[in-house]
C-alpha cells in the first residue's frame, strides 16, 4: 500500500486521535480502490491526500453535528522508529524529547489550514504543486499558508523559550 505512513501521519494531525486516524486511512484506501478508474496523473500521493482530506472533513462534520462529540487531544504515545540511532546521553535525550513534544504541541495549536499545509510540506515532503492539488487551493495560497504557519510556529517557539528562561 503506497504512501501508507504519510497518509496516516496527515490523518493523525487532522483528526488528533490515533484510532480515528486509522479508520480514516482505511476509508481513504477503500475509496481510492473503489475509484481507481478515475485516477489521472503520475502523482498518486496528492490524490490519496485529497481523498483523506475529504474523509477527515466528513468525520469532523459528523463530530460537530453530534451534540456530545468533542475533539480529543492528541495521545502521548510514541511509535518505535524504524531506524536506530546511536545512544546519546540521558540529558540530551531528555532535551530532545522535550523539544519534540513542544514542537508537536505547537503544530497542533495551528489553525487547520495552516497545520494541514505545514504537515504536508514539512513532514510529508510534498511540493507546493502537490499540496495545491491535494487541498484544492492555488499554489499561491499554499505558499502563503506555509509562510504564515512557519511564522506562527517561530513566534510561538520564541515566546515559549522566553518563558522558560
Amino acid at each position: 500500500m503506497p504512501h501508507l505512513d504519510d497518509v496516516y501521519t496527515l490523518a493523525r494531525y487532522l483528526l488528533r486521535n490515533a484510532a480515528d486516524a486509522e479508520d480514516a486511512v482505511q476509508e481513504c484506501y477503500l475509496r481510492a480502490l473503489k475509484h481507481f478508474d478515475t485516477y489521472r496523473g503520475p502523482a498518486m500521493k496528492p490524490w490519496l491526500f485529497a481523498i483523506l482530506r475529504n474523509v477527515c472533513r466528513a468525520e469532523y462534520a459528523r463530530r460537530v453535528a453530534a451534540p456530545s462529540a468533542t475533539i480529543d487531544a492528541p495521545e502521548a504515545t510514541e511509535q518505535t522508529p524504524l531506524w536506530h540511532e546511536e545512544q546519546q546521553t540521558p540529558e540530551a535525550a531528555l532535551l530532545r524529547e522535550r523539544d519534540a513534544s513542544a514542537i508537536r504541541r505547537l503544530v497542533d495549536t495551528l489553525a487547520e489550514p495552516f497545520r494541514e499545509t505545514f504537515v504536508l510540506r514539512e513532514i510529508n515532503d510534498l511540493s507546493y504543486r502537490e499540496i495545491a492539488d491535494a487541498v484544492g487551493a492555488p499554489v499561491g495560497t499554499v505558499m502563503s499558508r506555509l509562510a504564515r504557519a512557519r511564522a506562527m510556529l517561530r513566534s510561538a517557539w520564541l515566546a515559549e523559550q522566553e518563558q522558560s528562561k
